[in-house]
């Protein structure tokens, strides 16, 4: 079994990169394998609503976002990491997590997702929030911790010595971990998938 973890921030291996960092390593700890794939730092464009995905399967912008739906697509798990810029999620994770979901949701249902977020003071639960609706809009299992998934520090020194946050991102880990095994032994145990309906789209507009 394996993890993507989506490093959201525009630096390599700043905040975010160190706390994703801690969920990795808790989960190779309990033997899955794990990637974590960095956003970068060029500009992401937002999605235009064009359709072009519906119709090929994957963005017309052909670029990280394509790149990291092949990724998500073959991963049993997705964990998302982002800054707080302005009180909540970064512009360049937001525009990419939009397109992400927009071409590719599909292919991410039922599988296990969290957010992790990294700031130096507030606006992490914002971000949390915000991020989470990707998941929770695609039939995907939240994942949680001992606390909201967050970490605090400006540097990545600071965030090591954020000892509850690292608490917090090694129970994710390990949570994570559990919840992917237990739907693994399901499988092997005969349980079904959920019947997925035909979407509904209510107009309220009569």
């Amino acid at each position: 079994m394996k993890v993507l973890l989506i490093n959201g921030s525009p630096k390599k291996e700043g905040c975010t990169y160190t706390a994703l960092s801690v969920v990795a390593k808790a989960l190779n700890e309990e033997g899955i394998e794990t990637e974590i794939f960095h956003v970068g730092n060029k500009p992401i464009a937002g999605c235009m609503g064009c359709g072009f995905c519906r119709k090929t399967g994957k963005c017309k912008f052909d670029d990280t976002v394509n790149e990291c739906a092949s990724k998500a697509k073959e991963a049993d798990g997705i964990i998302v990491g982002s800054p707080v810029h302005y009180a909540s999620a970064s512009g360049m994770i937001t525009s990419f997590m939009d397109r992400l979901f927009f071409s590719s949701s599909a292919a991410l249902q039922y599988k296990p997702a969290a957010v992790v977020a990294s700031a130096r003071r507030a606006g992490t639960t914002a971000t949390l929030d915000q991020l989470s609706k990707h998941f929770t809009i695609s039939n995907m299992p939240l994942v949680s911790s001992c606390y909201w998934n967050m970490v605090h520090g400006n540097t990545p020194e600071d965030v090591m010595q954020d000892l509850e946050g690292l608490q917090i991102m090694r129970t994710l880990g390990r949570n994570m971990a559990w919840l992917l095994k237990s739907i693994e032994a399901g499988k092997k145990a005969g349980v079904q998938m959920p019947i997925k309906e035909d979407k509904i789209k209510t107009s309220f507009i009569r």
